[in-house]
């Protein structure tokens, strides 16, 4: 079998991403490239090193939007179960969740009561998640639409990309700011290993700090090593369970959404 078939043979393995919740409605589909083949989840499609292109040709974003991606564990969900108990109800916001075959998150989220049920939408993406958040954004971009009509007012929708590796980065046409999330149980190497996420998000955060005693982490190591391969970029180090550096998060959401480009 040569690359372009078994290429093809990956490809009908993974279902089109479908939306659940009040904000579904049918998604665009583009045609993917078939440029380079990964060899640990056997997909094929460009490596970029920033934020993806603009590809969509849906409505326009009237919205500040909010990604958040980071590999699986790491705590993307507890984080935005943090943010939306922060800012709703004084901010108009809502959710969308990617995962690869469940609506996890989404379900996860609706039975905490973050938000109204209603404000909550789970994309399905198939066995490529970054896929949905960058080459082909259509079904999130789809579902920000639908919450812009059934939401008048809405300020702000957080994306919530499904568990990925390092090289996850979101659309500028999908989303204004990004945030990645690592975690130190994964190692105080994790931040020199690099990567379009640590690298080029517009924060970095380092989750479960309260962990590095247990797991053998630095925190040193890791702050010396964000700040060699992030530059002027910020980081921060939280707890996001012990409530430790969630404040300055919130905060600087705050500055982002109130600093949103006025074509957005």
């Amino acid at each position: 079998m040569n690359r372009l078939d078994f290429t093809r043979a990956c490809s009908a393995l993974d279902p089109p991403p479908e939306i659940s919740g009040s904000a579904a409605r049918p998604r665009r589909r583009f045609p993917r490239s078939a440029a380079v083949l990964h060899g640990d989840h056997g997909h094929s499609h460009d490596h970029m090193g920033k934020p993806g292109p603009a590809r969509y040709a849906g409505p326009s974003r009237q919205v500040f939007t909010l990604g958040v991606a980071g590999p699986v564990g790491s705590g993307k969900t507890a984080l935005l179960e943090t943010l939306c108990r922060a800012l709703w109800p004084a901010i108009n916001l809502a959710v969308v969740t990617n995962d690869i075959y469940t609506h996890e998150d989404a379900e996860f989220l609706s039975r905490r009561e973050v938000l109204p049920v209603e404000r909550i939408v789970g994309v399905q993406t198939g066995g490529c998640p970054h896929t949905a958040i960058r080459d082909d954004a259509s079904a999130n971009l789809s579902a920000v639409a639908n919450f812009q009509r059934q939401f008048p007012g809405l300020e702000m929708v957080i994306v919530e990309s499904g568990g990925d590796n390092l090289t996850a980065v979101f659309s500028r046409e999908l989303a204004d700011r990004f945030i990645f999330v690592i975690d130190v149980a994964e190692g105080d190497k994790i931040p020199r290993k690099g990567g379009p996420g640590i690298c080029n998000s517009d924060l970095l955060i380092i989750n479960k700090t309260d962990l590095a005693p247990h797991v053998g982490a630095d925190l040193d190591v890791m702050r010396r090593d964000s700040l060699r391969m992030r530059g002027e970029r910020p980081f921060l180090m939280v707890s996001l369970r012990e409530k430790e550096g969630v404040e300055e998060v919130i905060q600087w959401v705050r500055e982002q959404l109130a600093s949103r480009p006025t074509n957005s």
